[in-house]
């Protein structure tokens, strides 16, 4: 863990600040004298309702039946008792509980009993809630989602109702978008913030007595989209999932502008764009996105359903220089690095200490990959996975390659505890005939040990041979250190991959699910399998195998590598 920089101690002085400055002007405008600005607390009319573009899942129902709220990766039973009464399994569930997201399932069950307990949720929420009041449910990104849940499934929950159940659910709806109206400055910075604009901003379109309030919405909205989308369409966090997550959210938001006859900011357009074209940077032969920085469980279904969207669909950005990714191809193999440093201390509250990592996927199956960020529902394992030894990459003395800052007030600030280093990254791909090669370099090591990494990456032609070299050195000149230094370079193996020694103590090989096999190949340094751990996974951490190059660097060390398709 890390002592905090003058630069960083006047950074969280600032944050601090804003939280309260935000804070300040949220009380203010909630309170009475104010509070009408916002529009009337009762809902009259919805004037369109948007689309779920999320996947249902309708055995979501068959599950509630039986009391069981799966949600978040964890399961509550709530056979007898109310789950607003629930003792929460974790803070993602009672996220997603309070959030409504759940409505889509009991929507495509398409039964008279699923529409019923819809409506009773949310009548009783709306009844035990209709003071206001504070709490988690009550968190603005947590407002946000509940009421584009709402609104979206409004169908679900208003048709046919009775008079009682429809007022107390217009009701609720009106003083859910002036509570959030007051109070979307006290969200967390980040995605949490964002998205409590833009559900703002759509409620505002939707619900009737809230036109006046869309041009300063829109405003706000569009500043804090600039601020978190990079030029090439990535997130500032650089986690490339939740990418999917807002173009989930944008492209009905989009399409509300259309339904009233207004026309969108011309940023929405360009960021949908950009951040379409950044999610096919990053993707894999598998179709699903690489792991880095957050991102985690994979969902298929939501990928697919925004690439739909893409207007290019044949085209992959050459390079994606805000992010600080490379992507090189041959053949059908496919390579994607890390190649820079950890984001702003305010988004890197998930960040992971992967400098120069890489994965490496053969036509559709994954090879070489990163840990990835366990679910909500495995949080105990979030440190693990943030870790440089959890990551294709080099780990010196065990210790990762950035430091981990834990502060009370940062981490109440951005949370969770946020990281720093490297702070200089260099990177650049070349072309060396057919073959593809990435040089790069990190200084994540150079205060403790003195040392940087250097690593070059050639995948050749076909696509069949990825060389590496991982080199330490010191910044100028020959370095003698005063004791050897233990290090390993980590090759995670997807969890159906399976690896051997072969009769040669430095080879390893390795063979894909389709019977495809490959040799690895070490020089100067000591070749190991060892047991791994993939987070990324539906049904939590799994077993998988790494190949591990051990060895002790005296200042000046050089280790080569080969994978190569038999």
């Amino acid at each position: 863990m890390a002592r905090l920089k003058l630069s960083e101690r006047i950074r969280i002085t600032h944050l601090a600040a804003d939280r309260l400055r935000r804070g300040a002007i949220s009380s203010v405008l909630y309170s009475p004298p104010f509070r009408w600005q916002f529009g009337a607390t009762a809902s009259e009319q919805l004037l369109i309702v948007p689309q779920d573009l999320r996947t249902a899942d309708p055995s979501f129902w068959a599950e509630v039946e039986v009391g069981q709220f799966g949600l978040a990766g964890a399961v509550a039973m709530a056979d007898e008792i109310s789950p607003f009464d629930l003792v929460p399994p974790g803070e993602g569930w009672a996220q997603e509980l309070h959030g409504f997201g759940w409505l889509r399932h009991l929507a495509a069950a398409a039964r008279p009993e699923a529409r019923e307990t819809a409506r009773l949720l949310a009548a009783e929420w709306a009844l035990r809630h209709r003071g206001g009041g504070g709490g988690l449910a009550w968190e603005p990104d947590v407002t946000g989602r509940r009421l584009i849940s709402w609104i979206s499934h409004s169908a679900l929950l208003l048709e046919d109702a009775d008079a009682e159940t429809y007022d107390i659910l217009t009701e609720s709806l009106g003083i859910q978008l002036v509570h959030l109206a007051a109070s979307w400055r006290n969200s967390p910075s980040g995605y949490p913030r964002l998205l409590s604009l833009l559900a703002l901003l759509l409620a505002q379109l939707c619900i009737s007595g809230h036109e006046g309030q869309v041009p300063e919405t829109e405003k706000m909205f569009v500043q804090e989209l600039d601020r978190q989308i990079l030029s090439d369409g990535g997130h500032i966090s650089r986690n490339p999932g939740i990418l999917v997550e807002l173009i989930l959210d944008l492209l009905p938001l989009r399409q509300c502008f259309v339904a009233r006859s207004r026309t969108a900011p011309p940023e929405l357009g360009t960021v949908l764009r950009s951040m379409l074209a950044m999610l096919k940077y990053m993707r894999l032969g598998d179709g699903m996105l690489a792991r880095f920085n957050g991102m985690g469980v994979a969902s298929p279904a939501g990928l697919a359903t925004v690439l739909v969207y893409d207007d290019n669909p044949g085209t992959i950005p050459t390079a994606a220089p805000a992010s600080r990714y490379l992507r090189i191809e041959r053949g059908v193999s496919t390579l994607i690095m890390d190649a820079g440093s950890p984001p702003p201390l305010e988004a890197a509250a998930e960040a992971h200490a992967g400098c120069l990592s890489f994965e490496f996927s053969v036509g559709t199956e994954l090879m070489l990959v990163n840990g990835g960020a366990p679910s909500a529902s495995n949080s105990e394992w979030r440190a693990a996975s943030r870790a440089t030894a959890s990551h294709n990459t080099l780990c010196l003395r065990e210790k990762s390659s950035s430091k981990l800052i834990r502060h009370k007030t940062l981490e109440e600030l951005v949370g969770g505890p946020p990281i720093r280093y490297p702070d200089e990254v260099e990177a650049r791909i070349r072309a060396h005939d057919d073959t593809l090669e990435i040089e790069a370099q990190h200084n994540g090591y150079i205060r403790r040990f003195e040392l940087l990494h250097r690593r070059t990456l050639a995948l050749n032609g076909s696509g069949r041979r990825l060389l590496g070299i991982d080199r330490l050195s010191g910044r100028q000149g020959t370095l003698r250190l005063r004791q050897d230094i233990p290090f390993a370079v980590h090759f995670h193996l997807h969890p159906a991959v399976r690896c051997r020694r072969s009769d040669n103590p430095n080879v390893a090989i390795i063979q894909l699910p389709s019977g495809d096999t490959w040799w690895f190949s070490l020089e100067g340094a000591h070749l190991a399998i060892e047991e791994s751990t993939y987070f990324a996974d539906s049904a939590g951490p799994r077993r998988s195998l790494q190949i591990v190059a051990r060895g002790a660097t005296f200042g000046e060390t050089e280790v080569r590598w080969v994978v190569e398709g038999q």
